[in-house]
């Protein structure tokens, strides 16, 4: 549980990171009990800033950035990695078959609500940058935001409680203890999975 808790956490955080830009990042480290980098690590703004630059490039291509951690933590799985963990997980022919077509078809639907998210992302930082913001502006801008970031996120649960239905009880368990070991390295946007370098969702 402590390594959940620990994950959640982390989550929260860089949600809060991507929400506001970046900009709020001192508050969010506060709020969840976290440290700011040291005097010889990189400035706060940089690592946000970073950490945007990942979000685009991963939801520009169809993956979910970490919104399904929620569902992959606790035994709803998604397809992208159950495919990467298929030897692991003795996956039948059938089961592959079926994660494969799952998988085309979340991509089919996140790629074009990802790029919604983009523009909207990208239509809040041209209202700043104009410098024409206002209340009314701001309000309607970033609650546009917050629709396109919602409608990709359901792309990404829902095919999780798809995932869940095909796999057996005990493909679950060897699942999760793949995946979320704390012994495993962590990937490149943090969820553990073999060597560390398989793509996350």
């Amino acid at each position: 549980m402590k390594r959940r808790t620990a994950w959640r956490i982390g989550i929260v955080g860089l949600g809060t990171i991507l929400v506001v830009g970046g900009l709020a990042v001192h508050s969010g480290w506060a709020q969840h009990g976290m440290q700011r980098p040291g005097p010889v690590g990189p400035p706060a703004h940089m690592l946000a800033q970073s950490c945007a630059t990942a979000f685009e490039e991963n939801i520009g291509e169809g993956r979910g950035f970490g919104m399904a951690f929620v569902a992959d933590q606790d035994g709803y799985p998604g397809p992208l990695h159950v495919l990467e963990l298929k030897e692991a997980l003795k996956l039948t022919a059938e089961q592959e078959a079926k994660m494969q077509g799952m998988l085309a078809a979340m991509f089919a639907e996140s790629k074009p609500k990802g790029a919604r998210l983009l523009e909207a992302e990208e239509s809040l930082r041209r209202l700043f940058a104009s410098g024409q913001a206002d209340v009314a502006s701001v309000r309607a801008a970033a609650l546009e935001v917050e629709r396109a970031r919602s409608e990709v996120r359901l792309v990404h649960l829902l095919v999780h409680l798809k995932t869940r239905e095909v796999l057996t009880d005990e493909q679950r368990r060897l699942y999760e203890e793949a995946r979320w070991s704390a012994h495993r390295p962590m990937g490149p946007h943090g969820g553990g999975s073999p060597g560390g370098n398989a793509p996350t969702k």
